[in-house]
């Protein structure tokens, strides 16, 4: 079966790598190049697994990654002033620039727009015991596709990422979730994955989601990082 799925909900590749410095909690100006190309690798192969197509410039990214972590198993180049050149300067600067352009978006977005949500990649966590709406902080799409690898890890699902032929549509699930979420008040994410079918089933539930949440009709929202995460309608309907 073969099959292609073109989703536009991904920022950016460096919106994937801010996620990253800010989920391992790392120093922007002293990022630790290995560890942060092997998770920006992990992610890259996940979404390729699932057929979600990638822009080329996420791939430039992977390949600028390898190529200063390269760098820097080297001696380190010393520049007039005596100083050593470091590899990661210059993604340092564009990390930093990018951080400032979507902060400042978003605040003039906020301004602008009377009751509009804005959504962000990067949850903000409230202290609280996780039983009511109020603890719940919304997340974006890079915790969701962490979520599904931990799931696929913990339950031994690696073949997951081999298409059979079973017969289902993405359409087919959308709308099933969404008469769930009709139904129910809420659903769990690992509940929802793992209700009956096989794997083709497992991975249309994990891309119908990613395209509810795209049209802003779902949002995935937790209490604690990497706690368990709720699916609930974005908007009420009457």
């Amino acid at each position: 079966m073969s099959y292609e799925i073109k989703l536009d909900i991904f920022e950016g590749p460096l919106d994937l790598l801010l996620y990253l410095v800010k989920k391992n909690e790392i120093d922007i100006y002293n990022i630790p190049i290995s560890l942060i190309t092997e998770q920006y690798l992990e992610y890259i192969n996940i979404m390729k697994a699932l057929n979600l197509d990638l822009a080329g410039e996420y791939l430039l990214l992977a390949a600028t990654l390898i190529h200063i972590k390269s760098r820097m198993l080297l001696p380190a180049d010393v520049e007039e002033d005596g100083e050593e050149e470091d590899p990661r300067e210059e993604l340092v600067k564009q990390l930093l620039e990018y951080q400032a352009c979507k902060e400042a978006a978003l605040n003039l977005n906020a301004l602008s727009v009377l009751n509009r949500d804005v959504y962000t990649n990067v949850p903000v966590y409230e202290p609280g015991n996780g039983d009511s709406d109020g603890d719940l902080a919304e997340i974006g799409i890079f915790e969701l596709v962490e979520a599904f690898r931990r799931v696929i890890t913990e339950t031994g699902q690696e073949e997951l990422m081999e298409i059979d032929r079973e017969r289902i549509s993405l359409s087919d699930r959308i709308n099933e979730i969404m008469d769930t979420l009709r139904t129910e008040r809420f659903v769990n994410f690992e509940q929802l994955l793992s209700q009956g079918g096989g794997r083709v089933r497992i991975i249309y539930t994990f891309l119908a989601l990613l395209e509810l949440m795209k049209m802003r009709l779902v949002r995935a929202r937790q209490a604690v990082p990497y706690g368990p995460i709720r699916i609930d309608l974005a908007v009420e309907e009457e």
